[in-house]
């Protein structure tokens, strides 16, 4: 199983919160939280949004490795290992690669990554959440589809939105694209 997926159960074990209590509290269904607790998949940004929420803990809750107090550096050497999320809603995988920059950083609110987003393939299905979000285009060029709406972004450019609108974050380029993307998630 993946550490998220063990933290997940050991949060439900611990405020004894079945799974049918996870999906009424996350608005999730409960095939969705049997599928992502039975999984060895990191799941889908948004389900596990909505999971944090429901168990009262911070997003990074599920992320940490360690936690420090004082600021965290990243240098440009750093090497991340990627933490790609999965739909929940399909068996299909995520078409992005997540890579924390602030994993170790105890108490925040905010939740920086980089991001590496694979051409579109079609199948991937717009999410919802509680928060906001703010992505800044590093490399290539993406397609940001925000309720009925679609904005292209290109390098340089960047998009704030409220995040409880339907959106979705697309490649637009064959080569794919990569962000930076905060997202900050109510507590």
């Amino acid at each position: 199983m993946s550490t998220v997926t063990d933290k997940i159960k050991i949060l439900c074990a611990d405020k004894k919160m079945s799974a049918a209590e996870l999906a009424e509290g996350s608005g999730l269904t409960l095939e969705q939280v049997n599928r992502i607790c039975e999984s060895e998949k990191i799941p889908s940004l948004s389900s596990l949004i909505k999971i944090s929420r429901a168990l009262g803990v911070r997003l990074g809750t599920f992320l940490d490795d360690s936690e420090q107090i004082g600021p965290v550096v990243n240098r440009g050497g750093d090497k991340h290992q990627p933490v790609t999320f999965t739909s929940h809603q399909t068996n299909s995988n995520s078409h992005m690669d997540f890579i924390s920059l602030a994993a170790s950083k105890a108490g925040r609110n905010m939740e920086p990554f980089l991001i590496n987003i694979q051409t579109e393939n079609g199948n991937e299905a717009c999410s919802s959440h509680e928060g906001e979000e703010f992505l800044f285009v590093l490399e290539g060029s993406i397609k940001v589809r925000y309720g009925s709406e679609s904005y292209i972004l290109k390098q340089g450019d960047s998009i704030y939105y409220d995040s409880i609108v339907n959106h979705l974050v697309t490649s637009i380029d064959e080569g794919g694209a990569k962000i930076l993307a905060v997202v900050y998630s109510p507590a």
